[in-house]
């Protein structure tokens, strides 16, 4: 069954008093193209995350936004610049004494100052990438529950077009099957008005009609273009990636499409070949966003 590109899933953990949201979000794009938002304490951990979408996702834009909630006092610890904060005390007495300001040094207003406080994360990076995995699974696994419906919506609409595009093919080979005799009558009313009946014989005519039939069968094309709309209906019931191998063999679709046309050398098949190339185009657009 074919997935969607597009999708978006969010998995959630909880382990000690930290919390992990893991939020997944996929467009369509040609190859595999992940960025990753996370605190810079967890950088770390950047390149094993990082594979393991790799390992679940194998296309698509995809953006991983990872969001860590500690409420615990595990791995957390505060330092102080002490060195700094004498620089700052100093700077201020000065400035007391210089100018005559109110002296409000306190404790409370070093602290504020910039680089004073510094907050320290120390990780087991092994038991933190645990539990950002399990979050990241389930966001993995919602993601792909979202693609895949919006996949069978995709197929649907696909699979319509396909039979669009088979009605089609029918009525070009009907329509062709008569082509021959019309193309001789037409020789032959031809020949009358002009009266050349004793100077084109039958043995030339029917070597005209044969040239014409060489040059306008469509029956290898006909068939070639069925044999394509059955390999397309099997792969979309196929298992794993096919987004690349669909692109593929409408390309292959849309010649045979477009050898038709100009073999035709009638109105009513050229007007089903430009209906034809039309669904295909439709479909084109539809397998961009398929895996």
């Amino acid at each position: 069954m074919i997935k969607s590109m597009t999708g978006f899933g969010r998995g959630v953990y909880e382990a000690e008093g930290k919390t992990y949201t893991v939020d997944i979000k996929t467009i369509n794009h040609k190859y595999n193209d992940i960025q990753i938002k996370m605190p810079r304490y967890l950088i770390s951990l950047e390149d094993r995350i990082r594979k393991f979408i790799t390992q679940n996702i194998s296309r698509g834009k995809i953006d991983v936004f990872i969001n860590v909630v500690n409420t615990s006092r595990e791995g957390r610890g505060i330092s102080v610049d002490r060195g700094l904060a004498s620089c700052y005390i100093e700077e201020m007495r000065k400035l007391v004494s210089e100018y005559g300001i109110q002296d409000d040094i306190s404790a409370t207003a070093v602290m504020r100052m910039p680089d004073i406080i510094t907050v320290d994360s120390e990780i087991d990076e092994d038991e933190i990438y645990t539990e950002i995995q399990n979050a990241l699974t389930g966001a993995i696994q919602n993601l792909a529950e979202a693609r895949r419906v919006e996949g069978e919506r995709l197929s649907a609409d696909i699979q319509k077009r396909l039979t669009t595009v088979s009605e089609y093919v029918n009525q070009v080979e009907k329509r062709s099957a008569n082509l021959l005799e019309e193309y001789r009558a037409k020789l032959m009313n031809r020949v009358n008005e002009l009266k050349i009946n004793d100077i084109i014989d039958e043995t030339r005519l029917g070597m005209e009609v044969v040239f014409f039939a060489d040059k306008s069968s469509i029956c290898e094309e006909v068939t070639r273009l069925r044999s394509h709309l059955d390999s397309f209906r099997k792969m979309l019931s196929a298992e794993g990636p096919i987004g690349k191998k669909l692109d593929f063999l409408l390309q292959e679709m849309n010649r045979e499409t477009n050898t038709i046309g100009s073999k035709a050398n009638c109105l009513d098949i050229t007007n089903s070949v430009v209906e034809m190339k039309n669904e295909i185009e439709n479909i084109r657009e539809q397998i961009q966003n398929i895996e």
